[in-house]
């Protein structure tokens, strides 16, 4: 029996984790065909998927061999149920390993506070209710003190073969999981504790108890004591208030066209644009400083000149203030442009990775070169590819181009209009980068 997106239902296999119940929720998808020519995961919460999956890992010789095991459609059908993710993997000889991968379950208190985030923003809860689910939802959660995605130490694999760290067999199921994502972004919500149908039911019931007014159902009615009794202690002072909630949206930059003509060298719209922009970074800063667990989350570094040069032209609003960037930088509009384009595909990383002050050293392009020795399975598979500066490597008579950045990802470069542009977000396979790289503009994933 198939679903609404084209996998089979939990008729297609089962699988037993020792309890002798079945789980609560439990979706099976049918094994996938093997992955050619392209990037591994096509969208975002595929790709952000893999990203945490190998920030994470802690042996990135397993996780390039799962790749592969994943590539060649090793891995059959995928059952994912909350905390659980179960398939069995293919070895080359044919030998079968079931292997399970295990991912911590959000609390009651978790889902509270998820769902409370999703409510008060009207443009998740749309889009949840429309069985969609926006990439902004992770970093709200994450402020409101809700990881979605896996950290370190989150993923633990059972399987088979007897290893007692990831092995090939886990890092394959894991990365079919992101191919999974790329269909429904609602499997990592299973897997975190909450099906589909109970999410959104819950989603429901709380946004027409916010809309009338009322506290969600099932919560508890406010209480409190009078104030002549709280006051009436005698030395012993009362306590402090809550601190007010963090507004919804944020505040509105005043308006500086006046009749009054600016100052010589003010630029009013400059101004605004900048009030604009602290506005919307004060808001965010404030939520995460009032969200639980702030004090013990690392402090955001202080961006650089330049890099902060970029964030604000990614967000202009028009050529004057993009030509004033342009020349505060260095820069021309050109330029900045392709700053801009770089900083969106893999932030500070892809702006190291586009100038030319960074190169990798002789232990570094050591590693790069014997990672692209091992990317292709057969010499004959290998395209020609010649050294163009250190850490940059040409295909010999095209048009694309690897780089390997100070985070051990390979980024995809193509040519365009004599210039060499960034082509998609990095990767950690140089495969899988250099047909990123070779796609059509606009295909890239």
């Amino acid at each position: 029996m198939e679903d609404t997106y084209g996998y089979e239902n939990e008729d297609t296999e089962s699988y037993d984790d020792g309890a002798g119940a079945a789980p609560s929720a439990e979706r099976t998808f049918a094994a996938l065909p093997p992955v050619r020519g392209r990037g591994f995961a096509q969208s975002w919460w595929g790709r952000t998927w893999i990203q945490a999956l190998e920030n994470t890992a802690l042996d990135s010789e397993q996780v390039t061999k799962g790749r592969k095991y994943a590539r060649d459609g090793s891995v059959g059908a995928v059952s994912v149920r909350p905390g659980r993710i179960t398939a069995v993997v293919r070895d080359r000889d044919g030998t079968r390993h079931r292997v399970d991968v295990l991912l911590q379950e959000l609390g009651d208190g978790d889902w509270d506070r998820f769902l409370d985030t999703a409510v008060d923003r009207a443009g998740h809860i749309a889009a949840l209710l429309d069985r969609e689910m926006p990439p902004h939802l992770v970093e709200d959660a994450a402020t409101a003190g809700v990881d979605l995605l896996p950290g370190t130490g989150d993923l633990e694999p059972e399987c088979g073969c007897g290893a007692w760290d990831l092995c090939p067999h886990a890092a394959a199921l894991c990365y079919t999981v992101a191919r999974l994502l790329d269909q429904d972004p609602f499997v990592l919500l299973l897997m975190r504790g909450r099906d589909e149908r109970r999410l959104l039911d819950e989603l429901q019931v709380r946004s027409t108890a916010r809309a009338a007014g009322g506290p969600p159902e099932g919560a508890p009615a406010a209480s409190g004591v009078p104030a002549a009794e709280a006051f009436a202690a005698g030395d012993i002072l009362p306590p402090l208030p809550a601190a007010p909630a963090v507004p919804d949206e944020p505040g509105l930059p005043p308006s500086l066209d006046t009749e009054t003509d600016p100052v010589p060298g003010v630029d009013p719209d400059a101004l605004e644009f900048l009030a604009a922009d602290a506005a919307v970074r004060a808001h965010r800063l404030l939520a995460e400083a009032l969200a639980p667990g702030h004090e013990q989350r690392p402090a955001e570094p202080v961006p650089a000149f330049d890099e902060d040069a970029v964030r604000l032209a990614a967000a202009v609003p028009g050529p004057v203030i993009a030509g004033r960037l342009a020349a505060a930088t260095g820069r021309t509009r050109a330029e900045l442009d392709l700053a801009v384009r770089a900083g969106r595909t893999g932030g500070p990383v892809a702006l190291t990775v586009l100038g030319d002050d960074w190169s990798p050293d002789a232990g570094e392009l050591a590693r790069a070169a014997a990672a692209l020795d091992g990317a292709w399975e057969s010499a004959a598979d290998r395209p020609r590819l010649r050294s163009a500066a250190a850490g940059r490597w040409t295909v010999v008579g095209g048009d694309v181009q690897l780089r390997y950045g100070p985070d051990g990802r390979w980024w995809p470069y193509r040519k365009e209009r004599a210039r060499w542009v960034p082509a998609g977000p990095a990767e950690r396979d140089p495969e899988a980068a250099l047909a990123s790289a070779a796609a059509p503009a606009g295909e890239s994933g």
